[in-house]
């Protein structure tokens, strides 16, 4: 209970000193920022039992549920992979989420969620994320979530930090839509806010690399030239891993730009020999998913010697 108070305390007023949300510090009527039902946190500790890696620890609060975890990857048997669940279907305002992942010394874990993240329009206040995520000596983690869909007129903030041991990997995407693509009403960038910082350290605390991005369309289209473009679709994906395999995953994946097919994207160094980051902007979600699973899978040939299963048919 004592971590789930600290959580909560940590989460009770992120982003009330930034700019871009200076405008949206109004407390809804319905149900006050933070409160109960509105703070969610969930905590997943995966460490090594025997012969393979089990989620060991679990502690939560509502929206957030976790199953029990499963070992589907026929590839990596031996390693638990967990769907995170919302009850509430969305992302609401003046909701505070925090999760904290730690993976044990040489343990290995999944995670993902059931289905895509939708941030619902909200006439006061936003909703905020905070994450962090702390890997031991040769562990290895994938966090791979569907994509995220702010609705119009949506405020939202991530916040994500990672520590890690040198000899650790971990392979984190995030897919951000331009909002309800197919929905007259709601298309075409028309949220208020989505702001996203993501920071990693070393376990001595070394800063490694950080990378925070502010989209305000109603301030700066973001449908112009050096932003998006033509596409619709953002997708990101950050690789920390031994500095061993970076030239080697580099000098499989070939940069691109078709427009009429749909799909630009590139790999990048992160400062510090920390690792790779991969970026693809697509017209459709399926164009970019196919191109972060491409990386996903090159990353783990090169680092692991393990492939990626067949995908399931419905994802």
């Amino acid at each position: 209970m004592t971590r789930i108070n600290e959580a909560v305390m940590r989460v009770s007023q992120p982003g009330a000193d930034l700019p871009e949300l200076a405008a949206y510090q109004d407390e809804p009527p319905q149900m006050a920022s933070g409160s109960v039902g509105k703070t969610g946190y969930l905590r997943m500790m995966f460490a090594v039992s025997g012969q393979r890696s089990v989620l060991k620890q679990v502690d939560r609060r509502v929206p957030f549920l976790v199953q029990r975890a499963l070992y589907w990857d026929e590839m990596m048997p031996h390693m638990p992979c967990v769907f995170v669940i919302s009850t509430s279907g969305c992302v609401l305002q003046g909701d505070r989420l925090a999760m904290d992942i730690h993976v044990a010394a040489q343990a290995c874990g999944h995670v993902t969620t059931q289905s895509a993240t939708k941030i619902h329009a909200m006439e006061n206040n936003y909703a905020a994320q905070m994450q962090t995520i702390t890997l031991d000596e040769g562990s290895y983690l994938e966090v791979i979530p569907e994509q995220v869909i702010p609705h119009c007129g949506s405020r939202f903030i991530s916040d994500t930090r990672i520590t890690l041991h040198p000899t650790a990997t971990l392979i984190y995407a995030e897919i951000l839509m331009s909002g309800r693509k197919h929905h007259d009403a709601d298309r075409g960038f028309r949220f208020d806010v989505y702001s996203s910082h993501i920071c990693a350290s070393s376990h001595e605390g070394n800063p490694l690399f950080t990378e925070r991005y502010v989209l305000e369309p109603g301030k700066q289209p973001l449908n112009t030239p050096a932003v998006m473009g033509p596409f619709d679709v953002f997708g990101n994906v950050i690789l920390l891993t031994p500095a061993c395999h970076h030239q080697r995953i580099i000098d499989r994946i070939t940069p691109l730009y078709d427009e009429a097919a749909g799909l630009a994207c590139g790999v990048s160094r992160l400062p510090n020999e920390c690792g790779l980051i991969f970026k693809a902007l697509g017209k459709e979600s399926p164009q970019v998913k196919a191109a972060i699973r491409l990386f996903w899978r090159i990353a783990r040939e090169e680092i692991l010697g393990i492939t990626l299963p067949a995908p399931f048919i419905w994802r």
